[in-house]
C-alpha cells in the first residue's frame, strides 16, 4: 500500500448507477475525473440497500490499485421534493407540507420494485403503510428489503396510509427527523 491510499478525499457527487444485486455501482464525482465505485457494504454502514440513480451523495473516497472507491457514506440528498399527486381525487402534498410531518419508525414488510410497490408495519400500530415506488425514487431509494429498518412521512389517503417519504433509520437515529 502507498501513501496516496491512505489518503481519503470528501467527495460530492451524484449516484450513476446502483445495482443492489450486483452489490455495487458507480459516483461520478462534481468535480470531475473518473468513476468512484460504491459498494454495497459501505451503502449498508449508512443504513441504507440501495440508492437511486441520479441522487446526489457526499463520500469519502481513497484512491487504490482498482480506482477510486467509495470508503464512507456521508450524505444521500434526495432529489428536491415535488407536489405528490395522493390519488384520483388530485389533492397531494407540498414538500413543506411533507417536511413538516413526523418521521414514524417502520419495518419493510414487503417490496416488490416489479409491481410498483409495497407495504411497511409502523411500530406500535396494526394497519399497513403503502409505500409507492415514485416515493421511494424521489426519497433517494431504488428499493427497499424486507425486514428493512425506515423511517416514514406518512399521509392519510382515501385507501389507507401512505407513505410519503421515506429515509434511512441510520440517518434519522444521526441527524433526528
Amino acid at each position: 500500500m502507498n501513501d496516496e491510499e491512505n489518503v481519503v478525499q470528501t467527495v460530492h457527487g451524484h449516484v450513476k448507477w446502483f445495482d443492489p444485486t450486483k452489490g455495487f455501482g458507480f459516483i461520478v464525482a462534481d468535480e470531475g475525473g473518473p468513476d468512484i465505485l460504491l459498494h454495497a457494504n459501505v451503502l449498508r454502514n449508512y443504513g441504507q440497500s440501495s440508492v437511486a440513480d441520479g441522487t446526489a451523495i457526499s463520500v469519502n473516497v481513497q484512491a487504490t490499485q482498482r480506482g477510486r472507491q467509495a470508503v464512507e457514506v456521508l450524505e444521500i440528498e434526495p432529489p428536491v421534493a415535488v407536489f405528490f399527486p395522493m390519488g384520483d381525487d388530485g389533492t397531494g402534498a407540498t414538500p413543506e407540507e411533507i417536511a413538516a410531518r413526523p418521521v414514524e419508525p417502520a419495518r419493510v414488510k414487503w417490496f416488490d420494485k416489479g409491481k410498483g410497490f409495497g407495504f411497511a408495519n409502523v411500530f406500535g400500530r396494526p394497519e399497513d403503510v403503502f409505500v409507492h415506488v415514485e416515493v421511494l425514487r424521489l426519497s433517494g431509494f431504488a428499493d427497499l428489503a424486507a425486514g428493512e429498518a425506515v423511517g416514514l412521512r406518512i399521509l392519510d389517503g382515501k385507501r389507507g396510509r401512505m407513505a410519503v417519504q421515506v429515509v434511512s433509520w441510520e440517518a434519522v437515529a444521526r441527524h433526528g427527523g
